[in-house]
């Protein structure tokens, strides 16, 4: 656990005792830290009270006392409307943090690692604190990934956090200025909590904040609004500036063209490997995945030969176009965390025919955007809240099935797949929703998913022999 003992003493408030908060007021409360921890959740608060946790109700306690709030990043604080608590805490000059800004006070020498995107950080992520550890670096990796920020080892100097940082916890970072900074993408997602899609793209700026040279901002330049934030720091010329793409050249970049590879950071564009080689990273998006931890690990200071050994070794992520079985000649791919339509169509564009399992708590926008892979797909089967609303918007353009719950659309898949008999059928869960409809986070959807398929009957194929032949 990260000491926080400059705390000693003080009284400090924490809002939200999830796995962050809670993680929040051990850490201080293990410090000597005067701990006013609470959540509008009892369950809540009755799991901190069993950790000992000091609890106060922060809805009526008396606010000149802390001057600082931790709050846990899924608690408004500005947008649609803040938490009654963040108001109290404003209005009374407190300020409004979170635990990755308690761990970069803490470990102030250390090298920092920062990732962020609308779709891809937590592959991007996991894909450099991977090669790290395989070369030998110290290093330490969460943030909105896996162990809570304070739960992580103490690195100090010569090592490195790396950090998946979502738009939320942007917002309440104050003093991290990362070495290494890199945004993948930007399409428009969690715009009620930013104000509009411009709040949402100031949030994700805010990761390349302070940074001067010989810092290093790693860009995608795949969609407009990240093209346009990589031109803007390049004419600033305060940092390198990267630019990365997973399927175009880019000039000075790291980028992959019909799967290969290319580093042009040196001014000629040099090949490196066959990405298609790495059956955990199909498709573009994962291509650019692979494009951004070469260039934040070659500016890191890792040799390019032992990235791409690393690359070719890594493991790939659960829920996250996650091969589950292949079961009488069917593929079954689990991409529970695609929880919004731009995710989605990363997955839909790998494969072919699908057989899609679609919809949960719709987002925003919905179905949009994914209609140029509507020819891939044989046959949607809709779950969820979004059942309804998904058949309208499919009606007369692909094939549904309304199933309503996951436990009848796997085995629907399984059966229409199985008749049709058509070369190289996939069975994706890819529902472009959110999850809170029927499961309490996309991990829920995808292990219930996991599980249908591991109860089919059938003749099943060793996975270790697969060798990614449905890129």
């Amino acid at each position: 656990m990260i000491d926080l003992s400059f705390f000693n003493g003080l009284p400090v408030a924490v809002l939200g005792l999830g796995r962050s908060g809670l993680s929040a007021a051990r850490a201080l409360h293990a410090a000597g830290a005067e701990v006013w921890a609470w959540d509008d959740n009892e369950d809540k608060r009755a799991a901190a009270r069993d950790k000992d946790i000091p609890l106060v109700d922060l809805h009526t306690c008396n606010w000149q006392e802390p001057t600082s709030l931790i709050i846990s990043p899924g608690i408004p604080h500005t947008y649609p409307k803040p938490h009654p608590v963040a108001a109290l805490a404003r209005a009374h000059n407190a300020e409004i943090i979170g635990d990755i800004e308690l761990l970069a006070r803490a470990q102030r020498n250390a090298q920092y690692i920062g990732i962020s995107g609308t779709n891809g950080k937590s592959t991007a992520t996991s894909l450099i604190g991977h090669i790290f550890q395989l070369a030998g670096r110290s290093v330490a990796v969460g943030g909105n990934l896996g162990v809570p920020a304070l739960e992580l080892e103490a690195l100090d100097t010569g090592g490195t956090y790396v950090l998946e940082m979502s738009s939320y916890q942007l917002e309440i970072t104050r003093s991290i200025t990362f070495d290494v900074a890199v945004l993948l993408n930007i399409s428009p997602d969690h715009l009620d909590r930013h104000g509009g899609l411009e709040g949402y793209i100031t949030a994700k700026r805010q990761i390349f904040h302070r940074q001067t040279k010989p810092r290093t901002a790693v860009i995608g330049v795949d969609d407009d609004v990240c093209r346009g934030i990589y031109q803007d720091l390049r004419a600033a010329g305060e940092q390198f500036v990267v630019p990365i793409s997973g399927h175009a050249h880019c000039a000075g970049g790291v980028f992959v063209v019909e799967g290969v590879l290319h580093d042009d950071t040196g001014g000629k564009a040099v090949p490196v490997m066959n990405l298609r080689e790495v059956p955990t990273l199909p498709g573009a998006h994962n291509w650019q995945n692979a494009a951004a931890a070469y260039a934040a690990c070659k500016a890191a200071g890792i040799e390019p030969p032992v990235i791409a050994a690393c690359l070719r070794s890594f493991p790939g992520l659960p829920h996250r176009q996650e091969l589950v079985a292949i079961v009488d000649g069917i593929t079954y791919i689990n991409d529970s965390k695609a929880t919004n339509a731009d995710a989605a169509g990363k997955a839909l564009s790998c494969y072919d025919p699908i057989y899609w399992i679609v919809g949960g708590q719709a987002k925003q926008g919905g179905l949009a955007g994914l209609e140029p892979h509507y020819p891939r797909i044989a046959h949607a089967f809709l779950i969820g809240e979004a059942e309804a609303a998904f058949a309208e918007a499919l009606d007369g353009k692909i094939a549904v099935s309304r199933c309503g719950t996951l436990d009848q659309a796997v085995p629907s898949a399984r059966k229409l797949a199985l008749a049709e008999g058509k070369t190289g059928a996939v069975v994706l869960l890819s529902p472009a929703c959110a999850s809170f409809d029927q499961f309490g986070d996309f991990e829920a959807r995808g292990e219930a998913f996991r599980t249908l398929v591991e109860g089919l009957p059938g003749q099943r194929e060793d996975l270790s022999e697969w060798e990614g032949a449905l890129q």
